[in-house]
């Protein structure tokens, strides 16, 4: 069974719909409510409920992309919702382990670091998102982060405790920050070769050397 791509039918013309309506948008909405409830039994302490509502979070990611390829649902709306969901769950899931003293200081800072930099790099090329396809890459990293954090999270549950499983959660967690490097590598190479692309960076926009 495929993992990356898991749905895709093969010979298949999908067609994009230019509607909010659709089974995998409200997923993803869902993915965004997940995030606070997640926030909310970390501040109680009820490590237990945070780390199933992690779990909940992350196969989310992978069940509504596999819905939209599976059933034709891709959606315009879609295509940017499902990354900026992501994105905004692992920086605040980041923010929040950071803050409780579940994860160290370079968790949160090799996530945050490239995605400032990133947003601030499109902003000057483009006054906005490059709109650019989310690569394997990325999609192996977001998938690692998103079971590095919920095994180092269970390491706090009661019975859990094992030197074992934290090893095991930092090696994961440790393997998906180099991924998130390597993927906003990739990320600013493709923003630049697209700047590049446009008719009107040529005369208007900063030396393209």
């Amino acid at each position: 069974m495929r993992i990356i791509g898991a749905g895709t039918r093969r010979d298949f013309e999908y067609r994009e719909l230019h509607t909010f309506w659709t089974i995998p948008n409200l997923v993803t909405v869902l993915r965004f409510l997940a995030v606070p409830l997640f926030v909310w039994f970390i501040a109680r302490g009820a490590y237990g409920a945070a780390t199933i509502t992690l779990v909940v979070l992350g196969s989310t990611d992978w069940v509504d992309g596999y819905i939209a390829r599976r059933f034709n649902q891709m959606s315009s709306v879609g295509r940017w919702l499902d990354p900026v969901a992501d994105r905004l769950a692992l920086i605040i899931v980041a923010i929040t382990f950071v803050a409780a003293g579940i994860a160290p200081w370079w968790l949160l800072l090799s996530i945050i670091i490239p995605d400032a930099i990133l947003l601030v790099f499109s902003l000057i090329l483009f006054h906005g998102s490059p709109d650019l396809p989310v690569t394997n890459i990325g999609k192996i990293r977001t998938a690692l982060l998103l079971v590095g954090t919920p095994l180092l999270l269970l390491h706090r549950v009661e019975g859990f405790g094992h030197d074992w499983l934290l090893a095991v959660s930092y090696i994961i967690l440790a393997a998906g920050c180099i991924g998130h490097v390597l993927a906003w590598l990739g990320y600013m190479r493709a923003a630049w070769r697209k700047y590049k692309a446009l008719p009107a960076a040529a005369g208007d926009g900063p030396s393209r050397g």
